[in-house]
């Protein structure tokens, strides 16, 4: 016997509907907790469509606080909410959108100091970071709790996208060796469609439902590239690094 309110069973009625989600599948998102880090470009869309999926749970780290130049891309945030800490708008839009969702707002910084701590106690993590340093401790993090980690990346008019499940494909580290130089090309210096990090998002927001159903095909193993200039969609095979020391050691 389902577990879901009336209102639940209406409100997700096009998920259950689905081939792979049903009842139990959308039971299952409920009991879900997705820890998103970033909650600006590409958290915005992929926290939005987290919770509109019924995803139970969803935790927000970011220490930024909304500024009018994150407007053209952030779809969170609004101009009434210059100023505010992003984890507090983000939630508020969470919540207004579903009441069901369960969002706690962390604000502050991941850093060497809490990275593990904070990623604890959450099932998967969805990177919307734009910070290189960040994303291998995630990818560590991730690696030595045995957690999936959505990985995205946004620069210009492109975007990536990859999934790593510890044990089944490479990590990130398997492909970035090292942490770019503070020179390498960034939004800040060269600026990003505000569109890229929406389709962006989204894909992430796709691949982790996917991961917490264990529906279809992840991408795990394979780097999706997307170019907003032409319009295309390009998937590149990653082979996991036997030497890889972040997961080359894992069985």
């Amino acid at each position: 016997m389902s577990v879901l309110t009336k209102k639940q069973l209406e409100r997700y009625k096009r998920n259950i509907l689905l081939d792979g989600v049903g009842l139990e599948g959308q039971e299952k998102l409920l009991q879900a907790k997705v820890l998103v880090v970033g909650s600006g470009g590409l958290g915005s869309p992929a926290a939005y469509y987290l919770a509109a999926a019924g995803v139970g749970n969803i935790g927000l780290v970011d220490g930024d606080r909304v500024d009018l130049s994150n407007l053209q891309r952030q779809i969170l945030h609004t101009t009434s909410d210059l100023g505010r800490p992003k984890t507090e708008s983000a939630r508020d839009k969470l919540i207004a959108l579903n009441p069901d969702v369960n969002v706690t707002a962390i604000g502050e910084w991941l850093g060497e100091d809490n990275y593990r701590e904070l990623i604890t106690g959450f099932d998967l993590v969805v990177d919307g970071t734009d910070n290189f340093a960040v994303r291998f401790l995630i990818n560590r993090a991730c690696v030595e709790q045995r957690k999936p980690y959505i990985f995205g990346g946004v620069l210009g008019y492109t975007g990536q996208v990859m999934t790593i499940i510890p044990g089944r494909g490479p990590c990130l580290a398997c492909i970035f060796r090292d942490v770019p130089p503070e020179s390498a090309p960034s939004c800040s210096s060269i600026g990003v469609l505000g569109a890229v990090p929406g389709m962006i998002g989204t894909a992430e927001a796709a691949e982790a439902v996917k991961v917490i159903l264990d529906l279809g095909e992840p991408l795990v193993g394979r780097l999706l590239t997307y170019d907003a200039l032409t319009m295309r969609f390009y998937d590149i095979e990653i082979r996991r690094d036997q030497s890889c020391p972040v997961c080359g050691a894992m069985s």
